[in-house]
């Protein structure tokens, strides 16, 4: 028996008629538009949300939930609902034809909160956040309801809503656009995304398949199942799998996604693992990767996030997790500019450090495109000479690192406050990391989580002081409070082996005898950090009198003026063997066909003028690799 999940259908909803002018509407009720809506509405904002489907997305979709989206949930209100249906895992296995070439795990370390990862379709997902929004009464969701126009001034929004009672005109202050990868607003708004359509089509299917097989990431290149092919395997929930399969670049869509098709290719992959158990096809899909992004996600009072503002290919999984940090960030930003604690050039800011994160996962995520999909001659013949070197030489099979998702930083966002040069540690812009905490109470000491213990707000943390900088911290995030209000302010501090400090108000206290959490963090005696509700570090200082200035700046969405920014920009780091393949599959497409075996040779040569005796045995090598296993 089955057990895919499908989810309900809503009646079409009326959309009420009237002249007030709402405070944000958001369209499409997707992960992304949801989380936007839980983040406003629990900062006290009223939120209209149009979903133009009458339920939530049918089929797996995106499947694979970060630690930090897992975070994310937690922080809205849904996260215990979601680890109740997920099922976590740490790594992966790759295989070139039967022959395994990688094998990963994820950092987990004894601190971590959470797996690194979890599996769950995205249409549970979507239900666990519909089933939340059902508890927010600041939060009214309309179904069957589809943005058909839309016209703007300095003051307002205009929506033409299409229901099935007929069409409905709305105005709002703010319009959050994340209707999606075809985003209707975008289109309304006549605005186009620039960036990279990569080569190579998959096919994705769910299937229901009670195997024994562990829930780790599994990827066959040249399956011998499907020769040529390439096919990613994934454990979901209640022997639920997903497989992805790449089809020939001129294959037709149609066809390909026949379900006779499709059911041959995967019977025959499950029968070349020595399958006899029966299975079921539950939903099947196709996708292109792309890598493609509008230049500004804030267009006057219209604010684009997630797909409706960028995509990114489905390797590493960075879809839906970046389109949980946006909603995150949006969120609090958004909130501010409403209740008018932060002036509207904050959204500014949430464009800037967004779109450098959608550049952040192209650059990693571009690169597992590339071995997973590979387009052009030249990356077509490295990747295929990768994957005969890493039978061999396991050094090479790192290359093939599917390089998962992890939270972006926010180095060059104008938000983020310079630091000194020696500066090590946790940086400004830094992803604050979720640890196991002890923390001290009426009670005694309970066990919790550093997220947990922050809250939902800014944060002024502070680790390794003595009971003078603790009550510091606790008056400074006080009157923190006030200049950031409504968005509450927490003071965290870990005193100082020895350290007696009393928990009050909002001031939680840890027990961090061993210093770890001061270690962590890199903190300098009596430094205080400014975590931002999103999790991101807005600030490091020894001198908490900086904080006024500082938070003056953060919400009028500038960064101060004077000598630039001294946290350096952090580029993705590229080891010898990455710079020398991506060099090569370059040089390679740009050479004429009629020329690539004379511009290796030439290569060849030259590198030998460099290696000596290495020369012959790289020329020994690369001839046992070539071998047909």
């Amino acid at each position: 028996m089955s057990t895919y999940y499908r989810p309900e259908k809503y009646p079409a909803s009326d959309v009420p008629c009237t002249d007030e002018v709402l405070p944000v509407v958001i369209a499409g009720a997707g992960p992304v538009g949801m989380a936007v809506a839980l983040g406003l509405a629990r900062r006290g904002v009223p939120v209209t949300l149009l979903e133009a489907a009458d339920q939530v997305s049918f089929g797996s979709r995106a499947i694979c939930v970060s630690r930090h989206s897992l975070e994310v949930a937690h922080r809205l209100g849904f996260g215990e609902r979601l680890e109740k249906i997920v099922l976590p895992w740490v790594g992966g296995r790759s295989f070139h034809r039967d022959t395994e070439v990688l094998r990963f795990a994820m950092p987990y370390a004894a601190h971590a909160v959470r797996p690194p990862m979890v599996n769950v379709s995205q249409s549970e997902l979507e239900q666990v956040m519909v089933e939340a929004i059902e508890d927010q009464p600041l939060i009214s969701l309309y179904w069957g309801a589809e943005v058909v126009a839309c016209g703007q001034d300095d003051e307002e929004v205009r929506l033409d809503v299409s229901t099935a009672a007929g069409t409905r005109r709305l105005r709002a202050r703010w319009v959050v656009a994340a209707d999606g990868g075809r985003s209707r607003l975008r289109s309304l708004l006549g605005l186009r995304m620039t960036g990279t359509s990569y080569e190579g089509s998959y096919v994705i299917a769910d299937i229901h398949w009670p195997s024994a097989l562990p829930a780790e990431r599994l990827v066959w290149f040249d399956a011998p199942s499907n020769p040529g092919s390439t096919i990613i395997m994934h454990r979901q929930p209640r022997d639920i799998w997903r497989i992805d399969y790449q089809v020939n670049d001129a294959a037709d869509a149609e066809a390909e996604t026949e379900e006779r098709r499709i059911r041959d290719r995967i019977t025959r992959h499950l029968e070349w693992l020595d399958n006899d158990v029966p299975w079921t096809l539950e939903w099947h899909g196709f996708y292109r990767a792309h890598a493609l992004a509008l230049p500004d996600f804030a267009h006057g009072r219209v604010v684009f996030a997630g797909d409706a503002a960028h995509l990114v290919p489905i390797f590493g999984v960075r879809g839906l997790n970046s389109g949980m940090e946006d909603a995150e960030t949006l969120a609090w930003q958004l909130a501010a500019v409403v209740h008018g604690s932060a002036d509207a050039e904050l959204l500014e800011a949430y464009s800037a450090e967004r779109h450098d994160a959608w550049q952040q996962n192209v650059a990693n995520a571009g690169k597992s495109t590339m071995i997973m999909s590979p387009g052009g001659h030249g990356y077509r013949t490295t990747r295929d000479a990768v994957l005969v070197l890493a039978e061999r030489r396991p050094e090479f099979a790192g290359l093939l690192n599917p390089r998962q998702s992890s939270a972006t930083h926010a180095h060059r966002s104008p938000l983020t406050w310079p630091t000194e040069p020696d500066v090590s540690g946790l940086l400004p812009g830094d992803p604050l990391e979720d640890r196991r905490v002890r923390v001290l109470a009426e009670s005694g000491v309970r066990v919790s989580s550093l997220s947990a213990e922050r809250g939902s707000g800014f944060t002024v943390l502070a680790a390794g002081v003595n009971a003078e900088r603790a009550e510091q911290v606790a008056w400074w995030a006080e009157r923190l409070a006030t200049q950031l209000a409504p968005e509450p302010v927490r003071a965290v501090v870990a005193p100082a082996a020895g350290t007696a400090v009393t928990p009050t108000g909002e001031l939680r206290v840890l027990d961090d005898p061993d210093g770890d959490l001061a270690t962590a963090l890199g903190s300098r005696a009596g430094e205080v950090f400014v975590i931002r509700p999103d999790g991101l570090v807005l600030c490091r200082v020894t001198d908490p009198g900086r904080l006024a200035d500082i938070v003056g700046h953060l919400v009028a969405g500038t960064r101060r003026s004077g000598r630039p920014s001294t946290v350096p920009p952090q580029p993705v780091e590229v080891d010898d063997r990455e710079r020398n393949w991506l060099a090569l599959s370059s040089a390679l497409d740009e050479v004429g066909a009629d020329d690539r075996e004379g511009f290796l040779t030439r290569l060849a040569l030259l590198l030998g003028e460099h290696r000596g005796e290495l020369f012959e045995e790289a020329i020994a090598g690369a001839r046992l690799s070539g071998r047909a296993p």
